[in-house]
């Protein structure tokens, strides 16, 4: 199974990469495969964005992964 995880569009750089912000992380992806700008968000599979989408489902995706996690933590 592939996981990608939502991330904005927070700066564009030069050779198709950008810098993305995943809420509490900031990382340089790969944006060839996109149309985008800053400010939007897309979704991150290995170092590329491979679909953007709207904020609002970004943040709900978001807000799923966090429930997960800590869901997951509370068993330790």
């Amino acid at each position: 199974m592939c996981i990608a995880i939502p991330a904005e569009i927070i700066e564009i750089r030069d050779g198709n990469v950008a810098l993305v912000d995943y809420g509490e992380l900031r990382q340089e992806v790969r944006i060839d495969l996109v149309d985008v700008a800053v400010g939007d968000f897309v979704l991150v599979h290995v170092g590329f964005a491979i679909q953007k989408l709207s904020r609002d489902e970004a943040l709900e995706t978001r807000q799923v992964f966090k429930e997960v996690y800590a869901a997951l933590s509370d068993g330790d």
